[in-house]
């Protein structure tokens, strides 16, 4: 898969979109994000009492590793960064697993952080939590921005200019077209498999409350908590032109991502955390993937780089 930011040749196509996000679209947003939000406060007096079975916790936690494997290793590292190759069956499957985490469609969350990559932590980065300045106030705010203010901005990345390899490719045009229909799936699907496998309407509804609701509020608070948290505190072992950092505690819940100031200094390499002691989980995945033949081309580490990016 080759990787394009922008044309080199003809008038340059603006970084926004003509088209902006329409009225529709923002008040999904505000959805997509209240709702779950709403129903990870009332998670733990609704577990405390009586609406957790463990046909709830496997079905959250198998949507929750498909979903956010198919954002971290299928639309971060394989569509955005182009991090390995993949046969068709498996970039379809990704780009699947990526657009069942309701984030956005393939072509909208690629172009958006490749045009995070060009910008980081500079004007023109679509969710920087250094927006309004240094100070505690200032950062207070872009914390918030970053983490999912940003998503209520009436303008559109420019798919055309950030993302022109994904736009002439037919399998993510359809996936983008079938978006709509993939994120109600992700919705759905849960409380049909709770509801078949207890045989009862109220198996249907507490899987849809642990495998949808808290499961996407999860996932997306996780995600936007790289764009935030991950840009701020944390530690930076390698060097870097912006903030990013690395984030421990996330490591886990986030796949790797977590392992963000890499990442950004090295952002082709399929392994964020390279260092001892770093899980990266995302990685161990695109290792078993090549090891079945289904990727090539992987961009490991190379020692050399690591070394000469490396903050003695």
């Amino acid at each position: 898969m080759t990787v394009v930011v922008e044309r080199t040749s003809g008038q340059p196509k603006p970084d926004v979109d003509p088209e902006p996000k329409t009225r529709p679209e923002l008040i999904t947003f505000g959805v997509v994000v209240a709702t779950p939000l709403l129903a990870i406060l009332a998670a733990v007096p609704f577990a405390w009492g009586w609406g957790l079975g463990w046909t709830d916790i496997v079905i959250a936690f198998v949507f929750y590793v498909v979903t956010g494997l198919g954002v971290t290793v299928g639309l971060h590292r394989y569509f955005t960064h182009g991090s390995f190759k993949a046969k068709r069956p498996m970039k379809i499957a990704l780009g699947i697993a990526g657009s069942l985490s309701l984030e956005m469609s393939v072509l909208d969350w690629v172009a958006t952080h490749r045009k995070h990559h060009k910008f980081s932590d500079k004007e023109g980065d679509p969710h920087s939590p250094w927006r309004f300045g240094p100070g505690f106030r200032a950062l207070s705010k872009g914390l918030l921005y970053a983490h999912m203010g940003w998503l209520f901005e009436t303008e559109r990345t420019n798919r055309e200019k950030y993302a022109p390899d994904l736009v002439k490719d037919p399998d993510i045009q359809k996936l983008h077209k079938f978006f709509p229909v993939l994120a109600i799936t992700s919705m759905v699907l849960p409380a049909v498999l709770g509801g078949l496998l207890t045989w009862s309407l109220w198996g249907a509804a507490t899987a849809f409350f642990w495998g949808t609701l808290v499961r996407i509020g999860l996932l997306h608070h996780v995600t936007w908590s790289i764009n935030s948290i991950c840009h701020v505190f944390g530690e930076e072992d390698f060097e870097v032109r912006d903030k990013s950092r690395n984030v421990w505690w996330l490591a886990i819940p986030s796949f790797g991502e977590s392992w963000h100031n890499l990442h950004h200094s090295d952002p082709t390499c399929a392994r964020h955390g390279a260092l001892k002691g770093q899980i990266d989980l995302s990685a161990g995945l695109i290792h078993w993937f090549e090891k079945a033949g289904w990727v090539y081309d992987v961009r490991w580490p190379d020692p050399a780089r690591l070394a000469a990016k490396r903050i003695a």
